[in-house]
């Protein structure tokens, strides 16, 4: 039997303060899905996302990525494991604004190192094109849209073909027709491609486009419902 792509036994992260931001939380995820985790500001969303993805190490519990256990590894190892299968876009773009559209989706390509310079560029070139940023190459972040520079994001997650896409409040700096332009690419990506892509959004409408949705209370799982996409 395969294993799922990403599964958490018995999460749980408390602060050193004593204050539980995730508790004891189970789930598995399979490929493919495209999961919107939601709840109320000060539930764990951001937290939970940050230990599914190995930014964060539980307080207890495990994560594993592709039925490997995860919590033992040094952390050199777990950033080599992000760099080659997590893909992470955040509410603000982290663009680099020194660098072009191309070069910033360049950037964890070229730290991966496995692909030579001309393979590199065409596999940027291609995640730009399919994105319709290909006209944006060569333009520096702040001649972009926001919608622009949100997408380019999201082609430099997808840069080193990740199996995990997250998202943590990816449209919350955006107008309500970019946030559903992007939220549109995910539900693309996970029915088209069959990524796994994981969100946090605050925004019941833009959830509903998500195939799963997962609600936080006070740091546990409340409701974990499947639907098809709205």
């Amino acid at each position: 039997m395969t294993a799922p792509l990403l599964a958490a036994e018995g999460v749980t992260k408390r602060l050193a303060e004593g204050v539980t931001l995730v508790s004891d939380i189970s789930l598995t995820v399979t490929r493919g899905e495209f999961v919107a985790i939601t709840g109320p500001s000060g539930s764990g969303k951001s937290s939970l996302l940050y230990l599914l993805g190995l930014l964060d190490r539980p307080s207890a519990g495990r994560v594993l990525l592709e039925g490997a256990d995860t919590a033992l590894l040094p952390a050199q190892d777990l950033a080599a494991l992000r760099l080659a299968r997590l893909g992470f876009v955040f509410q603000f773009h982290f663009l680099l604004p020194e660098f072009s559209a191309l070069d910033n989706v360049l950037i964890p390509i070229r730290r991966r190192g496995v692909l030579k310079p001309e393979a590199a560029r065409a596999r940027a070139m291609s995640l730009l094109d399919a994105l319709s940023l290909a006209d944006a190459a060569a333009k520096l972040p702040e001649q972009l849209s926001g919608g622009m520079r949100q997408r380019v994001a999201v082609a430099r997650a997808l840069a080193n073909d990740p199996a995990l896409l997250l998202a943590d409040e990816p449209t919350g700096n955006l107008d309500t027709k970019n946030a559903a332009a992007v939220f549109d690419i995910f539900a693309r990506l996970a029915a088209e491609e069959g990524r796994t892509v994981l969100v946090v959004t605050h925004d019941a409408d833009l959830a509903r486009r998500a195939t799963r949705r997962i609600h936080l209370v006070d740091g546990r799982i409340v409701s974990d419902e499947r639907s098809a996409p709205a």
